[in-house]
Order: structure tokens, then sequence, then C-alpha cells
């Protein structure tokens, strides 16, 4: 999955990131309402967890936002307020569930599992394809015809992102923030390793390549010459 964690406790967000990455899956951190909001409505997600008590914005206003601008994405309040009116407001507001603190990681990942399988509502993307390839993001299968290719979790997030951008140039920098959560150059070339690693999966096999080099900008995945 990739998770979008807004909170502002540095403990228990430290903790929840080392968890979900230790299971494979991708996580963004912001401590801030603000950001956290602004990064939720800019970027995708399969989950989000979103503390009630934050500085910028509180959770409810976020998510009451989030909303009301369509967004669909599965919502975990993960809170210390945990009356009966707290959680019928965080439900109320948008949010899909509401675990209170203290929690166990067990039980944390084991409600995201089940939030990331529920079915998507209409009219969101669930299955990407670029000529003959296909990602299912609800299976997290890939098929090049009807051939099924086994990625690991940073490289099916590293495909996802390029998909999604079918056709334009995704920037070293773009993938850096968006497939490691980077917001600096770590100077190494994690970037260049992990796709040379998706082009003997998903191109080397086959007759027709998808992923392609611009040379000085990045790299743009599309289905022509």
């Amino acid at each position: 999955m990739r998770v979008l964690l807004i909170e502002d406790d540095p403990d228990t967000a430290a903790y929840i990131v080392k968890g979900l990455e230790e299971e494979g899956h991708t996580i963004d951190h912001t401590a801030d309402g603000r950001d956290g909001m602004a990064q939720a409505m800019s970027d995708d997600y399969d989950v989000m967890i979103i503390d009630r008590m934050l500085p910028g914005h509180e959770g409810l206003y976020i998510v009451k936002a989030l909303r009301s601008a369509g967004r669909k994405v599965p919502i975990l309040f993960l809170t210390a307020l945990g009356g009966v009116d707290d959680r019928v407001d965080g439900l109320d507001a948008g949010g899909d569930d509401y675990l209170v603190k203290p929690f166990s990681f067990s039980e944390l990942l084991a409600r995201l599992n089940a939030l990331a399988r529920r079915p998507h509502l209409k009219g969101e993307e669930t299955r990407l394809k670029v000529g003959d390839l296909a990602l299912d993001l609800i299976t997290r299968k890939v098929y090049r015809g009807s051939t099924e290719i086994d990625l690991q979790p940073r490289e099916f997030r590293l495909l996802e992102v390029l998909m999604r951008n079918k056709g334009r140039v995704v920037t070293r920098t773009m993938l850096l923030e968006r497939v490691w959560s980077f917001h600096f150059d770590p100077k190494t070339s994690v970037v260049e390793t992990h796709i040379s690693r998706l082009r003997t999966k998903i191109d080397k096999p086959f007759a027709t390549e998808l992923i392609h080099t611009i040379r000085g900008a990045g790299y743009s995945l599309h289905d022509g010459p």
C-alpha cells in the first residue's frame, strides 16, 4: 500500500513508519495538518492515517475538506479522543474507521488492510493500462499481455507512478519523492538501479519497449516511438 500518515507525535509516527516499511509498504509522513491536507489533495494514496489533534488544521477539518473535494481514499482516524461522541464525529466527518491510542501495531495493520481491500467507489481508477501492460491497484498484480510479472513493492510503486504519468516525463526528483519519500537528493543511483530492474522485467522479455529514458530530463512510459 501507499500510505499517508498525518501525525504530530514523533514517537508514534516513527513507530508506524518503521512498522509499515518493514511490511513492504510505502509511507509519506507529515506532522502538520495544513501540509498534510495539501499532500492529501495533490497525490494518490491507497489509505490515509490521520490524527484528530494537529497543528495547522485539525483532523476533522482535513477529512471534511477531502470529502468535499470528492476524494474517496479510505481514511483511518488514529487519536487519543476515544469517547463515543468523538468516534461519531470522526465517522460523520467522512472517516472510514477509528482507532484509539494507545494501540497495537497488529491491529492498525489489520484495519489498514481491511480498508485497502474495500471496493473502490464508482469512478475511482483501479486498473492502469499502457499498451499491453496492465497494473491492478486492488490485487497488486501486473501483466504484460497474458504474462504475470512479479514485482517487489518498491518496483510496483515505481511502475505505478510511471503509468499514472503515461506519456509525460517523470523526473528523478519526482521519483525520489513519490517512491522513496526523499525530499532531498541522497546522491545514490537508487532510481537508476530500480529503473534498470524494472526494465529487465517489463521490457527485456518483450518486443516493444515501454520505459524510455529522456536524456537530461527523466523517464517516460509510453507504447509509441
